[in-house]
């Protein structure tokens, strides 16, 4: 067994990971516990700090438990939802439930933000989401004074464990750069900005130390080495969002190759040398993930997350094999699936048209078509979507060579090779599929110089396990297909809009 070996935890939206690697990217063990999401109104969704914590001690103990009783862990790394917000009083200890990230509720705030047009939203692609920390910082401020007052911090998920784990408390550059308008090329936070939108007291509510990833924080503390299970007394080191922790596991620390979580959603991440700002993508953020290179991001809301809907719906008589059966009745379809066009905006759309405003749509039926035809048709939509935004990413100048994957959508290798051919773009997996765990231990072994650097990281620990090329054969269909694509986008939108505000 190699010397260094590094603990990395995955809070995620349904439940906790816990892993443990050595410096060669060997995962030695893994455990998983979940927690409940609670929606308590239309567009909230709140979780339990408490069960967070009692889910990562779990899991961790597990983990680490499973190691050789002559095994250290060298250093801990965690890797969080983003803008899952929560209010704490001076001891650390929360005030409240938590803001999940997908609680929309700050959606007021949100406009009164993007309303000022001020210079600093251009790094975020020219406004804030709803989800952010920042409109939900504002919406506690306005709709519960009290607690507001009385909080010592406003804080991330992240920061929170941070917090627990370790004694210091400072918000991740990857956190604050993406969701909370931090910009180091501006200076770091704008004052003048906070000052306009009604937030001119953030430094006494946030935590205001913001630390990039790779970081040592601290020392564990002998409580949190107790409750985790692990001995002696590791490093912290500082983590980041989940997804872009992944982008490390992926190997995707170097231009061109675009990092695609592909999971309920589908997460677009790519590095640049240059501050690029590309119409329809979040950022550049800079210095966010890797030193040296800005950040650039697409999004689409709604991708695994519409199969598990047509499972649900239209294929409850197949049972447990439901994925697989329905991907041998799409695959007997030709690509284009003859002629069903689909727009995957079940949920709205992210990126590079954001608005929360579309819906889903299928259209080209006759009686022909069958429950295979309209789930290739879905797959395809979400392969168009993601070359919609691969385009843009062309259009700003930013070359995509290939895209190195992971996610619940890589046990499928039907999809796989849709999303190959309808972008004409190479489909790299690796070896470990648990990207956000590896990609926590890699930072993890950079904090502590096991590894000089990320890319030293990724050349040690990141294993290619193998590439789903595109078939040049299917370019042409696919080309009039995304046309199609687009111009059912056109077409609709309008009254798609029209509906919402009907």
């Amino acid at each position: 067994m190699a010397q260094n070996i590094f603990l990395s935890i995955d809070l995620g939206t349904q439940s906790a990971r816990a892993a443990c690697f050595d410096e060669t990217g060997l995962r030695l063990s893994m455990a998983e516990a979940a927690y409940e999401t609670r929606f308590p109104r239309s567009g909230w969704a709140e979780q339990r700090p408490a069960e967070w914590w009692e889910a990562i001690c779990g899991c961790s103990r597990q983990a680490t438990g499973a190691l050789p009783d002559d095994a250290r862990v060298r250093a801990v790394c965690v890797g969080a939802t983003s803008s899952t917000v929560l209010p704490i009083n001076a001891d650390g200890e929360p005030l409240s439930d938590a803001i999940l990230w997908m609680d929309t509720r700050s959606r007021e705030e949100c406009a009164r933000v993007n309303a000022t047009g001020h210079p600093i939203l251009r790094y975020c692609g020219g406004g804030v989401s709803a989800e952010w920390m920042l409109p939900k910082t504002l919406w506690i401020k306005k709709n519960q004074p009290d607690l507001y007052a009385e909080a010592f911090k406003i804080v991330e998920a992240l920061d929170w464990l941070n917090f627990k784990l370790s004694g210091a408390l400072a918000a991740s550059k990857c956190n604050a750069s993406c969701k909370w308008t931090y910009s180091d090329v501006e200076g770091g936070f704008a004052e003048d900005f906070f000052k306009e939108i009604g937030f001119p007291e953030f430094r006494e509510k946030w935590p205001t130390k913001v630390a990039p990833m790779g970081e040592p924080l601290g020392a564990l503390t002998t409580r949190a080495c107790q409750a985790l299970g692990v001995k002696g007394a590791p490093i912290l080191i500082q983590g980041g969002i989940d997804a872009h922790v992944g982008m490390a596991g992926l190997g995707a620390v170097v231009p061109g190759v675009l990092a695609v979580i592909m999971g309920t959603s589908f997460v677009h991440l790519g590095l640049s040398k240059e501050q690029a700002f590309i119409p329809g993508l979040w950022g550049p953020y800079s210095n966010a993930v890797i030193p040296g290179y800005s950040l650039l991001e697409g999004g689409q809301t709604s991708a695994g997350a519409i199969t598990r809907w047509f499972k649900d719906v239209f294929a409850k008589d197949l049972g447990e094999e439901a994925y697989a059966l329905l991907a041998e009745e799409a695959a007997a379809v030709e690509p284009g699936a003859d002629g069903l066009t689909t727009l995957d905006y079940w949920q709205g759309s992210r990126t590079p048209v954001c608005d929360p405003d579309l819906t889903g749509a299928m259209w080209g039926m006759d009686l022909h078509h069958t429950r295979g035809h309209m789930y290739r048709a879905i797959l395809e939509s979400v392969a168009h979507g993601t070359r919609h935004i691969l385009s843009a990413f062309t259009k700003g100048g930013y070359q995509v060579d290939s895209m190195a994957v992971c996610g619940g959508a890589t046990k499928n290798p039907l999809w796989l090779q849709i999303i190959a051919d309808v972008c004409q773009t190479p489909v790299v997996l690796t070896m470990d599929p648990d990207a956000v765990l590896l990609g926590g231990a890699m930072t993890a072994s950079v904090g502590v110089g096991t590894h000089a650097n990320f890319q030293a990281a990724a050349d040690a620990m990141v294993c290619r396990r193998s590439v789903v090329n595109p078939d040049p054969s299917r370019a042409r269909v696919y080309d009039e297909a995304h046309e199609r694509y687009l111009a059912t986008y056109e077409a609709l939108g309008p009254l798609m809009r029209a509906m919402r505000k009907g």
